[in-house]
C-alpha cells in the first residue's frame, strides 16, 4: 500500500479513527506521519516504534507478584520448582491453585483410587455412611417420614 499523503513511498502506520460512529483510515509512511505528527494522535514529531510501545507499556500497571505470607515464597517460584515452601503456601496460592488441580486431576477434592475389585463394596458402605447421617439430620429436625424412608434404603443396602 503507498503513502495516502505523499503517494510515493510504502505506507507502513496505519490509523484507525471511529468519531462518532463513523471510521476512517490513514495509511502513511514513516516520514509523512513525523511530518504530519499534529493530524495523527499520539506522534510525536521523532516517531519510533520503540516509543510507541513503551508508552503503551508505561500505561499498564505490572501486578504486584504474590507470595506466602508465612515462608514468602512466590507463586512463580512454586512454578519453576514444582513445590511449595511451607503448608501455609496452599492457603496464600488457593485461588489459583483451584484452577489448576481441576485441570490436571479433573477435581479439587482428594476423594482417592478404589481398587477394581473392591470398588463395588466401599461405594456401598459409603452411601450407607451418608444415608446415616441424612437419617440422623431428619429425626433431629423431627421429619420421620423422610427417616423412615432412609432407614428403608438402609435397609436394602444393608441385605445386599
Amino acid at each position: 500500500m503507498i503513502c495516502q499523503h505523499c503517494g510515493m513511498k510504502p505506507a507502513t502506520i496505519h490509523f484507525t479513527k471511529i468519531v462518532n460512529g463513523e471510521k476512517s483510515e490513514s495509511h502513511v509512511c514513516e516520514s509523512c506521519a513525523r511530518d504530519q505528527g499534529d493530524a495523527f494522535p499520539g506522534m510525536q514529531p521523532t516517531f519510533s516504534i520503540q516509543n510507541l510501545l513503551s508508552g503503551m507499556m508505561a500505561q499498564v500497571q505490572q501486578p504486584v507478584e504474590q507470595r506466602c505470607e508465612s515462608c514468602g515464597l512466590s507463586y512463580s517460584q512454586f512454578s519453576k520448582l514444582g513445590r511449595f515452601g511451607c503448608s501455609d503456601c496452599y492457603r496464600h496460592f488457593e485461588t489459583r491453585l483451584e484452577p489448576l488441580f481441576r485441570r490436571v486431576h479433573g477435581h479439587t477434592s482428594h476423594i482417592g483410587k478404589i481398587p477394581n475389585r473392591t470398588a463395588g463394596q466401599l461405594k456401598i458402605k459409603r452411601e450407607l455412611v451418608d444415608l446415616k447421617k441424612q437419617m440422623q439430620f431428619h429425626i433431629e429436625r423431627q421429619e420421620f417420614e423422610q427417616a423412615a424412608n432412609i432407614r428403608d434404603r438402609i435397609k436394602e443396602l444393608g441385605d445386599s
